[in-house]
């Protein structure tokens, strides 16, 4: 079973996923997140939502999985308490 939501591929270039997130996570650990994730390369957009609890990722094909690994290392640093299921 997959923890994502949605899958959305484009032209083959780009990769949008969304997944749900488990624990506790503030508003300000959430925007400190996705300020953080927004400046790796080949990250396009990123929406880190502490009131769904769902992360949105968009990248480029090529880099999704290593920027998609990066992104949970931000939560392990930033916020511990909160996990992506992937």
């Amino acid at each position: 079973m997959n923890n994502y939501s949605n899958v959305v591929k484009r032209k083959g270039l780009e990769m949008r996923k969304v997944y749900k997130l488990d624990g506790e996570l503030c508003a300000n650990c959430a925007g400190k997140i996705q300020a953080a994730a927004e400046k790796l390369d080949g990250v396009n957009k990123v929406s880190v939502n502490a009131m769904t609890y769902k992360l949105t990722l968009d990248s480029s094909d090529e880099t999704f999985d290593a920027n998609l690994q990066q992104v949970v290392k931000l939560f392990a640093d930033i916020e511990p308490d909160c996990e992506v299921l992937v």
